[in-house]
């Protein structure tokens, strides 16, 4: 593969790329919410119609039960490895708007703090439509330059944001079309744009929401306030006591299958460039808060977790209404390390949720969504051909790390399709994911295009 060729033709073709971008962010693809279905099916179409001008076969979308995933494919000699390209097109929802400093989905180019060369402020711009679309144009570009040295096939869904309910029976029922050698996948980040990094392992998570019952109607707070349960009261109690003193969890046997990461192991995570004082600034926090006996990057890596996401009941609205709510609710995530699985956690949770409750209340728990954690072996070919295309753009040897997130498809791929999956990704922990003012560095979004076909290069000498 002629670097300066792929090199040449991304550079003359910049402009085009970046417009292309931009106009796929322009489409609010929320999964979450019905009222957006036809503009995610809109999206599907449109990630079609890019792959076909990229130079991709048998490209189709195919149904599911809920949103369409979109497949296309390179065969150029079945003897060569195949490398499988996931990605998502589906975004969170913008919500809250009022937060944002422009429309979330009329994308705008400013420069920032952490992006003095420009980004693009849009919902989706890093998670995942950016990256997702930087393996379209690189692949593009190789195809445009006849370097392509394997054979490719994308596999890019509409329903990450929500879980990807119907991904695993369509894996399913395709494993022929998706045999291959490894998977690949931009939806992580580096440490910083001077400093690449590639996460060795993801948290897994389990999804739940807890409802309160008390009275059987909203009562008057006066009239009948101290005489009552309150369900909100009776809610933050028992959420607070999931946590003690050292913020350690006290869901009974919710650590007893927790892998312990090695001092040796430890040391060698703590080597990634870290300075409390500017992620104190960054958030605008006065002390970081944790589990006792961890760092920071410990806490967010190696080490389970369980946070409330939302949490309401009662009177919300402007003003004032007195009154005792008949019900609350919360949403609480966990997230969770090896050899820990989100079915039993979420068993856990269910258990201790209904034991702690008082009897002046009734408490439903449901679980969502889970997703189980991943490990990545540093040694494995994909893994290093990774490092290596990184090193080769980046002038500096990309760091291991643990990811805090939870991708739940990357444990499916590997029960599934016996396949590990490249954690590829190019977007910063602060570019706002999930977030008003979500956005993605032009920097990064170039940088991956110019990357990945060395990834391509690496994996198949």
């Amino acid at each position: 593969m002629e670097k300066n060729q792929i090199q040449d033709y991304i550079n003359s073709n910049k402009d085009r790329f970046l417009n292309e971008l931009l106009d796929l962010l322009k489409i609010p693809s929320v999964s979450a919410d019905p009222k957006y279905k036809g503009d995610v099916e809109k999206t599907a179409e449109a990630v079609k119609k890019r792959l076909v001008e990229a130079g991709a076969d048998n490209v189709e979308i195919c149904p599911t039960k809920g949103f369409p995933v979109v497949y296309g494919e390179k065969i150029i000699d079945p003897k060569k490895p195949t490398v499988i390209v996931y990605g998502h097109y589906d975004v969170q929802p913008a919500d809250p708007l009022n937060l944002w400093d422009s429309p979330p989905f009329e994308p705008v180019i400013k420069k920032t703090a952490g992006h003095p060369e420009g980004a693009i402020f849009a919902r989706g711009s890093c998670d995942d439509k950016g990256q997702m679309f930087m393996h379209i144009k690189a692949f593009e570009a190789m195809m445009k330059t006849n370097t392509l040295p394997c054979n490719v096939k994308f596999m890019i869904e509409g329903e990450e944001e929500v879980g990807s309910p119907s991904l695993g029976p369509w894996i399913i029922e395709n494993k022929e079309k998706l045999k291959g050698d490894i998977i690949l996948i931009s939806d992580t980040s580096i440490i910083a744009n001077d400093t690449p990094s590639i996460d060795a392992g993801l948290r897994g998570l389990a999804y739940m929401e807890v409802e309160i019952t008390g009275p059987n109607r909203d009562l008057h707070s006066g009239v009948y306030g101290g005489a009552v349960a309150n369900p909100i009261n009776i809610l933050c109690k028992m959420i607070a006591s999931c946590h003690d003193e050292n913020n350690h969890i006290t869901i009974p046997g919710f650590y007893d299958k927790v892998q312990e990461v090695s001092k040796e192991e430890r040391a060698e995570l703590d080597k990634a460039p870290f300075d409390l004082n500017d992620f104190k600034k960054d958030l605008n926090i006065r002390e970081e808060l944790g589990e006792k006996g961890y760092t920071t990057n410990e806490r967010t890596g190696i080490r389970p977790t369980l946070d409330v996401n939302g949490i309401w009941g009662g009177y919300t609205g402007e003003g004032a209404k007195t009154v005792l709510p008949g019900k609350a609710f919360a949403k609480i995530s966990m997230r969770l390390v090896p050899d820990q699985s989100s079915e039993e956690i979420s068993h856990l949770f269910k258990k201790h949720f209904e034991s702690i409750a008082p009897k002046s209340v009734t408490v439903k728990v449901t679980a969502h969504h889970g997703g189980e954690p991943v490990l990545v072996p540093i040694t494995s070919k994909g893994f290093i051909a990774a490092s290596k295309a990184m090193e080769e753009t980046y002038s500096k040897k990309p760091i291991p790390t643990r990811g805090g997130g939870s991708i739940p498809i990357v444990a499916l791929f590997k029960k599934e399709l016996g396949l590990d999956s490249i954690l590829f990704g190019f977007g910063l922990d602060s570019d706002a994911l999930h977030s008003p003012n979500e956005h993605y560095g032009l920097f990064n979004y170039y940088k991956g295009i110019e990357t990945i076909p060395l990834f391509y290069k690496y994996f198949t000498a």
